[in-house]
């Protein structure tokens, strides 16, 4: 029988390291729970969208499974590329460890922990705002430190102002993620495409091995997370799984904008930045305190207007899987022009859900985030 060659390799050891993932993570779940139960358990309030308390903290399981995932997987990128040798696609594949690969590896990682316990703290007695943003930012800082040597999303910026604008952006988007993480499996129905579609462009060489093997130990975690968050849930991440989430997606988005697929990755979270950053310019508008927790968001609105978590749900994720196929043929079609046309279906595709999702099934006239 003749061994399959080193891409189809690659290929079905990444859905293996899924799989393994997702497993770790739910088994995680699983003896966590009394845990959870006990000491971390989110009580309904004004803003809630639970009516029972239920536990949150699942993100530590999905950092639990994430970090060892990723840290096997180098490994057995570093044992692959010994075995295979001259059989690599080409030299400096990006399917293998480059040198400082396993410390970007490792610098990111550290960054995911150090957000998710902020998190941790911030679940269990709330932070003020200053210290925890100053943390993430640390964080965040972390994160694009480990990006490759050379690489730039921003080409046309002095690299010292790119790297700063990539680190408040950074932190910004961890704290979006945080506040779309406001209804069963909605942060689910955003992560699994995007990272997913992080993970096929890795296997066609768009992604450094770090960026890479983040993205497919995330969409693990997440998939092994997801069944104990469907609606009706019975855990929540918490801040601790939504701030980690958010960074380690982030720094898979700016390496991709560093391969040269800046589009793709604005596409592939263009929901919920459309979603978040609407809702925000909404508030400031009303002179809202836009720190404070609330219940203004797009998704939020839809099922105050009658519509069902169920279809808010179904509606995100075939916007999102509709986003992913307009960034990968962003990055195919190899031409400005068609990508620039890409993110206009995209924008487009966006905006008729948010206005599906503002219009919901209440009485019209009354007012609305974006309206």
């Amino acid at each position: 029988m003749t061994a399959p060659s080193p891409g189809v390799a690659a290929v079905l050891a990444g859905l293996g390291l899924v799989g393994a993932t997702a497993l770790g993570a739910a088994l995680l779940v699983r003896l966590l729970h009394p845990l959870l139960v006990r000491y971390a358990l989110a009580r309904p309030n004004a803003r809630s969208a639970h009516r029972t308390p239920t536990p949150q903290g699942g993100g530590i399981a999905v950092l639990g499974a994430l970090v060892p995932a990723a840290a096997a997987g180098a490994a057995a990128l570093a044992a692959w590329g010994a075995a295979w040798g001259p059989a690599m696609p080409e030299p400096g594949s990006t399917l293998a460890l480059g040198p400082g690969d396993a410390l970007r590896l490792a610098t990111v990682l550290a960054a995911a922990l150090l957000v998710g316990a902020v998190g941790t703290v911030d679940d269990i007695h709330p932070l003020p705002p200053l210290p925890r943003l100053a943390l993430q930012l640390i964080a965040m800082g972390l994160a694009v430190s480990a990006l490759p040597e050379g690489a730039r999303v921003l080409p046309w910026l002095p690299l010292a102002a790119e790297r700063l604008l990539l680190v408040v952006g950074g932190a910004w988007f961890v704290n979006l993620t945080n506040f779309m993480d406001g209804m069963d499996w909605l942060t689910v129905a955003d992560a699994v495409p995007a990272t997913a579609a992080l993970a096929l462009f890795w296997f066609a060489g768009l992604l450094s091995a770090p960026a890479g093997l983040v993205a497919l130990c995330l969409l693990g975690a997440m998939l092994g997370f997801a069944p104990f968050n469907r609606p009706v849930a019975r855990l929540f991440l918490g801040d601790v799984g939504s701030l980690a989430v958010g960074l380690l997606t982030a720094y898979a988005l700016f390496d991709l904008a560093g391969h040269g697929g800046l589009v793709a990755a604005v596409l592939l979270v263009l929901y919920p930045i459309a979603d978040s950053g609407l809702t925000l310019l909404w508030r400031l508008r009303r002179g809202d305190r836009v720190w404070e927790a609330h219940r203004h968001h797009f998704y939020q609105v839809a099922t105050a207007r009658g519509c069902g978590v169920r279809e808010v749900l179904g509606r995100v994720f075939v916007t999102n899987i509709a986003l992913a196929a307009f960034a990968a043929a962003s990055l195919w079609q190899g031409r400005a022009a068609l990508s620039v046309l890409d993110l206009a279906l995209g924008a487009a595709a966006v905006a008729l859900l948010l206005r599906a999702l503002a219009r919901g099934r209440a009485p019209r006239g009354e007012s609305r985030p974006g309206a």
